[in-house]
């Protein structure tokens, strides 16, 4: 069973920046894709960033694109998300997930963290 815990939400004033973290049980995390989605009040999950096993190939919703990176440590089973230029319809809870395959996906994601809330004010 994987584990996925999220850090690093709060609240945040519009322009400034925050960094959320994924810590992942397991000895599978470096074999995997890594995910971050989000949920706004009333809108269905979406999808935000992915990063592929080796951190090679990243992705991004065009509406984060130049503001958010994906990054991980595999040594530590770690994935980040580092948000500048935050902007209020960033508000949401944000979720880690794992995906179901190596490479870089938008959509194959099987485990899932329990989220964490990223206010901005403006």
């Amino acid at each position: 069973q994987v584990q996925l815990v999220e850090s690093g939400g709060g609240l945040v004033q519009a322009g400034g920046s925050l960094r959320l973290s994924c810590a992942a049980s397991g000895r599978t995390f470096s074999m995997y894709a890594m995910g971050w989605f989000r949920q706004a009040p009333g809108k269905e999950r979406e999808f935000v960033a992915a990063i592929s096993w080796s951190g090679a190939s990243t992705y991004y919703v065009d509406s984060v694109k130049g503001r958010f990176t994906i990054s991980r440590d595999n040594a530590k089973n770690t994935v980040s998300l580092q948000m500048n230029s935050l902007k209020t319809e960033d508000t949401a809870v944000y979720y880690c997930a794992r995906g179901r395959v190596a490479e870089v996906t938008r959509t194959a994601f099987d485990y899932w963290g329990q989220g964490t809330q990223v206010t901005v004010s403006s």
